[in-house]
């Protein structure tokens, strides 16, 4: 081939590359309740990115993986558990950033005159766990009643997604919840009574997990990996500032900022990369569910989690 034209394929290969650099990516982040969204809002972290994005809320885990497993989503952001529940049915997602969050934050609780008074009172009750078979709320119900020494075959667990289980609850359907915020924290402002949250009994990381396409495409994973520490940098913004935060959250999820207080405090306390010790916890939470039966089939969290998403540039 000659010199010149040689130097005109170059021209052209360079120009195409060009356009395809300048071809904003357009990233849909999953959240549920709007939690990541309002934080993000009130934190301003977003407002600089050099790309698109839209949020898709869900009421809880379960719907969210069903996006995700869609390949509607390119991020999500839920439970230990509820991660391993989607990767162990075949979701093709990655674990690319834990959020620590706070044992407060999930709840089993009765009504106010209800005459449970303990988890030991819960034998031979039916306990309405939300949102999806493994969740989070399943793991607190489980480590609740062999912390007392209940056995499991002696509840009757039902699964009934947040909003539907508010609805009964607060109508007094039901006798006991395993719920999570927000839906915790509004039940509990309106007479809850809590019988146990999850402190000391589960590991309460979640993750921000990434879809396995997503992350194929070269411009798709910077944005993932960018979004990711914005996110850290965003809730490191909403624990300095807390009442800045809990008015966004307020707004966004149309509760009087005087009820959304004690949910905003105990959301999260950091979200950073995956550590060593984050994939050991939660090992040893999969191999606990699929002893149970849980999981549908076994789960490698190592296998599941890339640590080279958020640190990547």
């Amino acid at each position: 081939m000659k010199a010149g034209k040689v130097a005109l394929l170059l021209l052209g290969l360079i120009a195409v590359a060009g356009t395809a650099k300048a071809e904003k990516v357009t990233l849909v982040l999953g959240d549920q309740a709007r939690n990541l969204r309002s934080l993000v809002e009130a934190s301003g972290v977003m407002k600089d990115a050099p790309y698109d994005y839209r949020w898709a809320n869900f009421q809880g885990a379960a719907p969210l993986f069903e996006a995700q497993r869609a390949g509607a989503v390119d991020t999500s952001y839920a439970g230990d558990l509820p991660v391993l529940m989607a990767a162990s049915g075949g979701v093709d997602l990655k674990i690319i950033a834990t959020n620590v969050g706070d044992g407060a934050a999930n709840g089993l609780i009765v009504p106010a005159d209800s005459p449970l008074r303990s988890v030991k009172d819960l034998a031979g009750k039916t306990v309405v766990v939300s949102s999806a078979r493994g969740s989070i709320s399943q793991h607190l119900l489980y480590e609740a009643l062999q912390e007392a020494k209940v056995p499991q075959t002696a509840v009757t667990v039902r699964f009934v997604l947040p909003t539907d289980a508010s609805a009964a609850f607060n109508s007094g359907q039901i006798a006991a919840w395993a719920t999570f915020d927000p839906y915790l924290g509004i039940a509990e402002q309106h007479g809850a009574r809590l019988l146990r949250d999850s402190k000391g009994l589960t590991t309460s990381l979640s993750f921000v997990t990434a879809t396995g396409s997503s992350l194929q495409d070269p411009q798709k994973r910077l944005a993932i990996a960018d979004f990711a520490r914005r996110l850290a940098k965003a809730r490191a913004w909403g624990i300095a500032h807390p009442a800045e935060y809990n008015q966004v959250y307020s707004s966004l999820t149309r509760l009087p900022p005087k009820e959304s207080e004690a949910i905003t405090a105990r959301i999260s306390h950091g979200i950073r990369p995956v550590t060593a010790e984050d994939i050991q916890k939660v090992q040893q939470v999969a191999d606990l569910f699929s002893s149970l039966a849980v999981l549908p089939n076994k789960v490698n969290v190592q296998a599941i989690t890339d640590t080279s998403v958020f640190d990547a540039r």
